[in-house]
């Protein structure tokens, strides 16, 4: 050993120590508490356009069918690929391309949700559903910019860390716009619910002001063209492109369709709003999570494919527990056993999927490739969703589940051609 060098195994334990010391030096930097606040921001408004709108709906007497049609007003989350080209190809003066959109989009949103609470179901419906889009268009826009200064503003090695704080982030809005708007209904107006909501999106404006607008290293498109024509023409030159399209709106529609209705569901065997947010939005949101992590860990050991059948199935066997629930009515213990169940392999199943995606992306145009797939992955929750209400009013509730139970078949058959059980890597093959 030369002199003046410490031990091997003295350096080893240094070298450890700094790996921690850098591993939390970036998990607390400014990147990452963006990255947080922004999936927050990108969280909240989702919940306010579908679970407490349809409590608000529900409370005054709307008819199944209409609640079931209002999720028609998600359609700008299904084709906000459509505009994305224009926030990468333009920029707005002052604050940059990508403070300066989230800026409007955000200010603009939260204008949206204060006119949502000065709706009222009864009295202003009209109103009612344009501000509900309103919401949707502003929130889909949002998530365009959010998605590329998150891309921009981490280096590579942080994109892991930086996506896991953004979905916490995710899920904490959800959390808050679901569980506690609901819980706040029972005890205040639906409009001062809105109105708090909107607050909560401030701190998120104030971040955008005070972070730093990315640097654009690989430049800007100079024409429309080449910001959307040159990756969809890649991708739709693939042999199996539209099959994939197929795949990926069939394979969770099962699991879409049963959750889109399912507060009145809650409500109509007989829980309260107050039940409904402790158990289904706060105990599921934690069952959400430790899907997500543990089905993070099986991909590893297992990879996409195998997973993407197990996790297909578990979200089957869940959305079938919800007709066992329609039969046992308000009974508390069996909801928070379904709601675990059918939220842990919910979380599963998200990862899967959104892994699968990410894999048959061509790495040249993730961005515009991911966010036309991301899109499809979007429309079951409007299109199939729609009619949920006139099913569930004409089949019952049981039939209802058990009918979404069985739509999931034809997603899981195809995993045949995608992702057969005894070639576990073909899914990332492109």
């Amino acid at each position: 050993m030369a002199l003046g060098h410490p031990p091997i195994s003295v350096q080893k334990k240094l070298e450890r120590l700094w790996q921690r010391t850098e591993l939390l030096r970036t998990l607390f930097s400014r990147r990452m508490l963006v990255a947080l606040i922004m999936g927050f921001a990108a969280g909240l408004p989702l919940l306010l356009t579908i679970g407490v709108l349809q409590a608000w709906m529900k409370d005054a007497g709307v008819d199944l069918t209409v609640i079931g049609l209002m999720n028609l007003v998600q359609i700008p989350y299904t084709w906000k690929f459509l505009w994305a080209p224009l926030l990468d190809r333009y920029s707005l003066p002052l604050l940059g391309r990508r403070k300066g959109w989230l800026t409007a989009a955000q200010l603009a949103l939260i204008a949206a949700i204060v006119l949502l609470g000065f709706s009222n179901p009864h009295t202003h419906f009209g109103l009612m559903a344009l501000a509900a889009c309103l919401v949707a268009f502003f929130s889909a826009t949002q998530d365009i910019v959010i998605d590329a200064y998150r891309r921009e503003d981490l280096a590579d090695n942080e994109l892991g860390l930086g996506s896991s704080l953004y979905i916490y982030g995710y899920r904490l809005g959800m959390l808050l716009a679901g569980g506690g708007g609901l819980i706040m209904a029972d005890h205040m107006s639906f409009s001062r619910v809105y109105f708090i909501m909107a607050l909560c999106l401030l701190p998120c404006l104030v971040t955008t002001w005070l972070t730093p607008e990315p640097p654009a290293v690989a430049g800007t498109p100079r024409t429309l063209k080449e910001a959307v024509v040159a990756p969809l023409v890649e991708y739709f030159r693939r042999p199996e492109a539209v099959w994939m399209l197929a795949f990926i709106l069939c394979y969770k529609v099962g699991d879409t369709m049963a959750s889109a209705i399912s507060t009145p569901f809650y409500l109509d065997i007989g829980f309260s709003k107050s039940q409904v947010g402790a158990v289904v939005k706060l105990f599921g949101f934690w069952a959400t999570i430790a899907g997500a992590g543990i089905g993070g860990i099986m991909i590893l050991k297992l990879g996409i494919a195998r997973c993407l059948w197990l996790f297909g199935v578990l979200q089957a066997l869940s959305t079938a527990c919800f007709a066992v629930l329609a039969r046992a009515g308000d009974h508390l213990p069996t909801l928070a056993g379904v709601i675990a169940f059918e939220n842990f392999s919910s979380g599963m199943g998200t990862s899967a999927f959104v892994a699968f995606m990410a894999s048959i992306t061509n790495k040249k145009f993730t961005a515009t490739q991911y966010a036309l797939l991301s899109s499809l992955m979007g429309m079951p929750r409007v299109f199939a969703s729609a009619p949920t209400g006139f099913m569930a009013k004409h089949m019952g509730w049981e039939g209802f589940f058990i009918f979404c139970t069985l739509i999931a078949i034809p997603g899981m058959l195809m995993l045949m051609k995608f992702a057969p059980w005894n070639a576990a890597r073909a899914a990332t093959d492109y």
